[in-house]
Protein backbone atom coordinates (compact mmCIF):
# COMPACT_ATOMS: atom_id res chain seq x y z
CA UNK A 1 0.00 0.00 0.00
CA UNK A 2 1.39 3.53 -0.93
CA UNK A 3 0.94 6.91 0.55
CA UNK A 4 -2.34 8.99 0.12
CA UNK A 5 -1.72 12.18 -1.39
CA UNK A 6 -4.07 14.95 -1.44
CA UNK A 7 -4.65 14.27 -5.29
CA UNK A 8 -6.07 11.01 -4.06
CA UNK A 9 -8.58 12.88 -1.63
CA UNK A 10 -9.82 15.22 -4.50
CA UNK A 11 -10.45 12.29 -6.93
CA UNK A 12 -11.78 9.97 -4.59
CA UNK A 13 -14.72 13.25 -3.83
CA UNK A 14 -15.35 12.43 -7.60
CA UNK A 15 -15.26 8.94 -6.94
CA UNK A 16 -18.08 9.43 -4.04
CA UNK A 17 -19.66 11.72 -6.18
CA UNK A 18 -20.32 9.21 -8.98
CA UNK A 19 -21.92 6.76 -5.95
CA UNK A 20 -24.12 9.48 -4.48
CA UNK A 21 -25.90 9.69 -8.63
CA UNK A 22 -25.48 5.83 -8.80
CA UNK A 23 -27.96 5.39 -5.19
CA UNK A 24 -29.85 8.87 -5.85
CA UNK A 25 -30.40 9.03 -9.96
CA UNK A 26 -30.34 5.39 -10.15
CA UNK A 27 -31.03 3.20 -6.82
CA UNK A 28 -28.33 1.58 -7.14
CA UNK A 29 -25.43 0.35 -4.98
CA UNK A 30 -23.63 3.40 -4.21
CA UNK A 31 -20.70 2.89 -5.65
CA UNK A 32 -18.58 5.20 -8.11
CA UNK A 33 -15.09 4.79 -10.24
CA UNK A 34 -13.23 6.92 -12.33
CA UNK A 35 -9.97 6.22 -14.63
CA UNK A 36 -7.13 9.38 -14.79
CA UNK A 37 -4.90 8.51 -17.23
CA UNK A 38 -0.77 9.49 -16.31
CA UNK A 39 -1.06 12.75 -17.16
CA UNK A 40 -3.60 13.14 -14.53
CA UNK A 41 -6.94 13.31 -16.85
CA UNK A 42 -10.25 11.94 -16.05
CA UNK A 43 -10.54 9.31 -19.15
CA UNK A 44 -13.25 7.16 -17.71
CA UNK A 45 -16.06 7.26 -15.45
CA UNK A 46 -18.37 4.70 -13.89
CA UNK A 47 -20.94 3.70 -11.50
CA UNK A 48 -22.66 0.80 -10.14
CA UNK A 49 -25.20 -0.19 -12.95
CA UNK A 50 -26.03 -4.20 -12.35
CA UNK A 51 -29.50 -3.53 -11.44
CA UNK A 52 -30.24 -1.26 -14.21
CA UNK A 53 -28.38 -2.69 -16.99
CA UNK A 54 -29.51 -6.21 -15.79
CA UNK A 55 -25.67 -7.22 -16.27
CA UNK A 56 -23.55 -8.33 -13.77
CA UNK A 57 -20.54 -7.39 -15.10
CA UNK A 58 -21.61 -3.47 -14.80
CA UNK A 59 -19.86 -2.71 -11.59
CA UNK A 60 -18.29 0.35 -11.67
CA UNK A 61 -14.55 0.08 -12.14
CA UNK A 62 -15.63 -1.80 -15.46
CA UNK A 63 -17.84 0.59 -16.82
CA UNK A 64 -15.07 3.13 -16.20
CA UNK A 65 -12.45 1.44 -17.64
CA UNK A 66 -14.74 0.39 -20.40
CA UNK A 67 -15.07 4.28 -21.09
CA UNK A 68 -11.02 4.58 -20.32
CA UNK A 69 -10.61 2.29 -22.87
CA UNK A 70 -13.03 3.80 -25.54
CA UNK A 71 -11.01 6.77 -24.93
CA UNK A 72 -7.68 6.19 -25.72
CA UNK A 73 -8.35 3.75 -28.51
CA UNK A 74 -6.76 0.56 -26.80
CA UNK A 75 -7.60 -1.85 -24.47
CA UNK A 76 -4.67 -1.46 -22.48
CA UNK A 77 -4.56 1.32 -19.85
CA UNK A 78 -1.11 1.49 -19.37
CA UNK A 79 0.21 4.10 -16.46
CA UNK A 80 -3.37 4.90 -15.84
CA UNK A 81 -5.16 5.15 -12.18
CA UNK A 82 -8.45 4.19 -11.13
CA UNK A 83 -10.11 5.67 -8.40
CA UNK A 84 -13.15 3.59 -6.80
CA UNK A 85 -15.24 4.19 -3.44
CA UNK A 86 -15.00 0.24 -2.43
CA UNK A 87 -12.29 -2.54 -2.62
CA UNK A 88 -12.29 -3.85 -6.04
CA UNK A 89 -14.32 -7.42 -5.94
CA UNK A 90 -11.91 -10.34 -8.20
CA UNK A 91 -13.92 -10.01 -11.46
CA UNK A 92 -12.57 -6.19 -11.15
CA UNK A 93 -9.27 -6.83 -9.93
CA UNK A 94 -8.68 -8.99 -12.60
CA UNK A 95 -10.18 -6.37 -15.07
CA UNK A 96 -7.59 -4.35 -13.96
CA UNK A 97 -4.59 -6.44 -14.37
CA UNK A 98 -5.73 -7.35 -17.89
CA UNK A 99 -5.80 -3.75 -18.24
CA UNK A 100 -2.39 -3.15 -17.15
CA UNK A 101 -3.96 -0.32 -15.05
CA UNK A 102 -0.84 1.00 -12.82
CA UNK A 103 -2.68 1.72 -10.00
CA UNK A 104 -5.81 1.19 -7.71
CA UNK A 105 -6.86 3.49 -5.32
CA UNK A 106 -10.35 2.54 -3.18
CA UNK A 107 -12.03 4.24 -0.16
CA UNK A 108 -13.90 1.58 1.77
CA UNK A 109 -12.17 -1.66 2.87
CA UNK A 110 -14.87 -4.93 1.77
CA UNK A 111 -14.08 -7.97 4.22
CA UNK A 112 -16.40 -9.75 2.25
CA UNK A 113 -15.41 -9.88 -1.21
CA UNK A 114 -12.36 -7.51 -1.26
CA UNK A 115 -9.81 -8.67 -3.74
CA UNK A 116 -6.75 -5.95 -2.93
CA UNK A 117 -5.62 -7.57 0.35
CA UNK A 118 -8.96 -7.84 2.35
CA UNK A 119 -9.70 -11.31 1.48
CA UNK A 120 -7.88 -11.70 -1.30
CA UNK A 121 -4.75 -10.46 -2.87
CA UNK A 122 -5.08 -10.50 -6.64
CA UNK A 123 -3.76 -7.61 -7.36
CA UNK A 124 -0.08 -8.21 -5.37
CA UNK A 125 0.30 -12.12 -6.35
CA UNK A 126 3.43 -12.85 -7.98
CA UNK A 127 1.74 -14.84 -10.32
CA UNK A 128 0.23 -12.17 -12.66
CA UNK A 129 2.73 -10.74 -15.75
CA UNK A 130 1.42 -7.28 -13.99
CA UNK A 131 1.17 -5.57 -10.45
CA UNK A 132 -1.11 -3.46 -9.68
CA UNK A 133 -0.15 -0.91 -7.12
CA UNK A 134 -2.48 -0.33 -4.09
CA UNK A 135 -3.73 2.57 -1.93
CA UNK A 136 -6.39 1.64 0.20
CA UNK A 137 -8.63 3.35 2.73
CA UNK A 138 -9.08 6.86 0.84
CA UNK A 139 -12.07 8.69 2.51
CA UNK A 140 -12.98 5.22 3.56
CA UNK A 141 -15.21 6.27 6.36
CA UNK A 142 -17.40 8.35 4.13
CA UNK A 143 -17.32 5.41 1.14
CA UNK A 144 -18.21 2.84 4.02
CA UNK A 145 -21.03 5.12 5.28
CA UNK A 146 -22.94 5.88 2.19
CA UNK A 147 -22.76 2.04 1.78
CA UNK A 148 -24.02 1.01 5.37
CA UNK A 149 -26.95 3.03 4.63
CA UNK A 150 -27.73 1.74 1.53
CA UNK A 151 -28.51 -1.20 2.84
CA UNK A 152 -29.88 -0.36 5.82
CA UNK A 153 -32.64 1.56 4.20
CA UNK A 154 -33.06 -1.07 1.73
CA UNK A 155 -33.89 -3.80 4.27
CA UNK A 156 -36.15 -0.99 6.12
CA UNK A 157 -33.79 0.02 8.82
CA UNK A 158 -32.35 3.59 9.73
CA UNK A 159 -29.54 5.03 8.47
CA UNK A 160 -26.56 4.97 10.88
Amino acid sequence: MSDITDTDNHLMREALALAIHARDEHDEIPVGALVVDADGHVIGRGWNRNIGDQDPSAHAEIVAMREAGRAVGNHRLIGATLYVTLEPCAMCAMAMIHARVSRVVFGAYDPKTGAAGSVFDLLGDPRHNHRVSITGGVLAEEAGSMLTNYFRTKRGLAPR
